[in-house]
This record gives C-alpha cells, structure tokens and sequence, in this order.
C-alpha cells in the first residue's frame, strides 16, 4: 500500500469516525436534558418532602403516598439509571476512548470529535535512559 492509498484510508477513517459521534449528538443531548429535568424534580420533591412537618409524625411508606411528585420522579429516575442513561449521557466519550485505546498502537489518536490526532513515529535510533 503506498503512501496516497494509507491517507485515503485514514481520511475516510476519520470522516466515519466524526459522523458516528456527531450522530451520537443529538441523542446525548436529549438525554441528558431528560437526566436533567428529572434530577431536578426529584430535588424539588425531596425538599418538599424534608420540609414537610408530618413527615416525621406518620410512616415512612404513608409520607411517600402524601408525596406523589416525589415518590413518582425518583421512581422514574431509578428507572432511568436501571435503563442504562448513566452510559447514554457519555456514550461519545464513551467511543472516543475506545478509539483512542486501539489507535494508540498505530501512535495515533482521537480528540472528543473524532478527528484523528497523528503522533510522531518513535524513533528507532534514539536510546532513552531511565
């Protein structure tokens, strides 16, 4: 393979690689708004739920019912943790250093975008001293 064909395959590498993680984009976006949102109304409840005076006065399963917001957002936010958003949120990272792991034998790497960083070829002649 000469030099002109390993760029091409390089070039179409990097182009592959910077469309998989854009498309991964707007998904992550979304999901992280839905992680948002969540989080929030689940700290809003709680606080309603601390604050509340008959909190302390009644069983913990009947101050759960007298809190519908509360007990429904977290519900729903443990469903999303168990739904996998933790890895959603990041999955471009999560990408990202994978590539950086197998490129890394190639002295290559990646940034977040995709876009491939070229290191410099070892050189073979130089000793390194420890």
């Amino acid at each position: 393979m000469n030099s002109l064909e390993q760029a091409e395959d390089l070039k179409a590498f990097e182009r592959r690689l910077t469309e998989y993680v854009s498309c991964l984009q707007p998904a992550t976006g979304r999901w992280r708004m839905i992680l948002i949102v969540v989080s929030v109304c689940t700290a809003t409840g709680a606080w309603n739920w601390l604050i509340d005076p008959d909190t302390q006065k009644v069983s913990f399963f009947s101050s759960l019912w007298n809190h519908p917001f509360f007990t429904i957002s977290c519900i729903t936010l443990i469903a999303l943790f168990f739904a996998g958003i933790h890895k959603r949120v990041v999955a471009p990272s999560i990408i990202a250093a994978r590539c950086r792991t197998v490129l890394a034998e190639y002295n290559m790497s990646c940034d977040d975008t995709g876009k491939l960083i070229l290191k410099p070829r070892p050189n073979p002649h130089s000793k390194t001293f420890a």
